[in-house]
């Protein structure tokens, strides 16, 4: 491949000289241009010559000048340098081949984005708009990531739609007491790397996780877990939680093999994790349903995104699988609102009270500042509640209530609640309140120090699968709660917590829920401000693309046809 490219930057030295246009020159001067000896540049002209790159006719005699015409452009010699290493599955060599710009190789290698048949191996190519980051578990926070992460590790169970669903373990059971429970292991499970997997693995990696700092709030009614078998997984609650099953099923509780955090049991392993390129191909060993497409890419070209945001990928949350060829011919194949939100959140204290809490919370609602956000338009609708079925309360008694005469509001990502942030800074002086703005430049509280000085917080609530679980988890895991609430209200919404997961029937604790979540907005501590449009599309040539809750679709039921001609 070394060879091809200094052969390929020596032709384009030589072409820039004259950009391309015939030209009368002697080898000497052809040298000079290519910094390198006579007799080198007679061997390139040869070998150019004989691949139909250029033609070179020499005139005899020592520095005679003969006739140089260029038969190919830089270009196309790149594009079908490129062709020849995507073909062969070889990603990472085509982007280093290229050795180009960051907004030229993003013209270049839009052609060969979408659906891709590469030796007889259906291969799938998405441009993305960012790096991704490092997939270190038990904490992501990206929806890009933590789709990856489901792709590539597999836990003791999974979510299906709403519904948790058999993993690694195959079966599950408790006790009467709802105390110890069981997980029955499937047989011949293998990592990535051909390893049979060991149940004291998974008892180890479990162990882990249990000690870390997520981890132990997710999983604070586990006592121990041990092995029962060599096929069993055994674990021992403090308290009835039956929620378990769920929080086994999460991000945090994938399960990365002992020794290598990249590698997983999940449909798909890693072969290549850099800025530019994320590639993963299906594991031969998978113990679950195969996937259908062989390979994904994630192509990274920030660049195209910020100068082009409307061609490739209008926003992230609205994901485009092709490239310019096929621009014309994406159409949208799947698009839902997100149960996932984005909110606002009062800290309440002596300068803050509850009905100035209200009366915020009510000029947003009745504003209709949310409707006129300069956001693209159809990106995001104004929440009308919580989740289906958890409306928003009225604030109504709290209209003549004057508001503080200055406030601080923290936020982080997305983008749009800049835009939020302004739109309040606007509304709360037009009623005698200084509004002061700080933006932390993440996705998430984790580590934000300066959260507990904040009176309004504004943040995203990432939902998938098991919406009521996943905001169930929200009251525990988010560093924004005992911010928001006094040390014995949250100690109360815990112990609330811990009643709730208690009950067998998963209809009570859903309306338990609610009822807490009500509680919460009643008392003007959170409100949902708005949800986004989630789109998926794609060229007509891409098969089984289905929006999941995340605002993604399952890698492993797309698929492509094979190019065959049916009469």
């Amino acid at each position: 491949m070394m060879r091809q490219l200094n052969r390929l930057n020596q032709f384009i030295r030589l072409w820039q000289h004259s950009h391309g246009a015939p030209q009368q020159t002697s080898v000497t001067e052809m040298a000079a241009h290519c910094f390198c000896s006579d007799r080198h540049i007679r061997t390139l002209l040869h070998q150019w010559r004989d691949e139909g790159w250029l033609d070179w006719q020499a005139q005899s005699g020592r520095g005679k000048r003969g006739t140089l015409c260029f038969l190919q452009t830089p270009d196309h010699l790149r594009r079908q340098l490129l062709q020849q290493q995507l073909d062969r599955g070889q990603s990472l060599d085509a982007l280093q081949l290229t050795q180009l710009a960051p907004e030229q190789l993003s013209r270049l290698l839009q052609p060969f984005m979408g659906g891709q048949w590469l030796n007889n191996m259906p291969t799938l190519r998405i441009p993305y708009y960012r790096p991704l980051d490092k997939l270190h578990l038990p904490a992501l926070s990206g929806r890009a990531e933590q789709h990856l992460a489901r792709h590539i590790f597999a836990g003791l169970t999974r979510f299906n739609g709403n519904e948790v669903a058999p993993d690694l373990a195959h079966h599950w059971v408790c006790n009467q007491q709802q105390t110890a429970w069981f997980f029955f292991l499937r047989p011949q499970l293998h990592w990535h790397n051909g390893e049979m997997v060991r149940a004291i693995q998974l008892q180890q990696r479990l162990q882990h996780i249990l000690e870390s700092t997520e981890g132990s709030k997710l999983l604070a009614s586990v006592k121990h877990i041990e092995l029962a078998h060599a096929l069993c997984l055994r674990i021992e609650l403090h308290y009835p939680d039956n929620w378990l099953a769920h929080r086994l099923a999460t991000v945090t509780c994938l399960l990365p093999h002992p020794t290598d955090d990249m590698t997983g049991c999940g449909p798909y392993r890693m072969t290549t994790f850099s800025d530019e390129l994320v590639r993963i191909e299906s594991h031969s060993w998978y113990h679950l349903l195969p996937p259908l497409m062989q390979t994904i890419e994630y192509w990274i070209t920030p660049q195209l995104f910020e100068r082009e945001l409307g061609t490739s990928c209008r926003h992230p949350v609205q994901i485009a699988i092709g490239g310019r060829r096929d621009l014309a011919l994406l159409r949208p194949v799947s698009n839902s609102i997100s149960l996932g939100f984005c909110y606002l959140a009062t800290r309440q204290h002596a300068g803050f009270t509850q009905r100035q809490a209200r009366k915020l919370m009510m000029l947003i609602h009745t504003s209709g500042m949310v409707s006129h956000l300069p956001v693209d338009e159809g990106l995001i609708t104004p929440s009308d509640e919580m989740l289906p079925g958890w409306p928003l309360p009225g604030w109504n008694t709290a209209a003549n209530t004057p508001l503080p005469a200055r406030l601080k509001l923290h936020y982080h990502l997305p983008v749009e609640l800049h835009a939020m942030a302004h739109q309040l800074q606007d509304v709360l002086a037009q009623h005698g309140c200084q509004l002061d703005l700080h933006f932390h430049p993440a996705k998430n509280w984790r580590d934000y120090a300066q959260l507990s000085d904040a009176d309004i917080i504004m943040g995203d609530r990432l939902i998938g699968d098991a919406p009521e679980f996943t905001l169930e988890s929200w009251l525990r895991l988010d560093p924004l709660w005992p911010v928001l609430l006094p040390d014995q209200r949250y100690a109360a919404v815990i112990r609330r917590l811990r009643i709730i997961q208690a009950q067998h029937d998963e209809g009570l604790r859903i309306n338990d829920l609610k009822t807490t979540f009500s509680h919460l907005m009643a008392r003007a501590i959170v409100l949902p401000l708005f949800n986004y449009h989630y789109q998926v599309s794609a060229p007509p040539h891409v098969e089984g693309i289905h929006l999941n809750a995340m605002g993604w679709f399952d890698f492993t039921r797309a698929w492509i046809p094979p190019p065959v001609t049916i009469d």
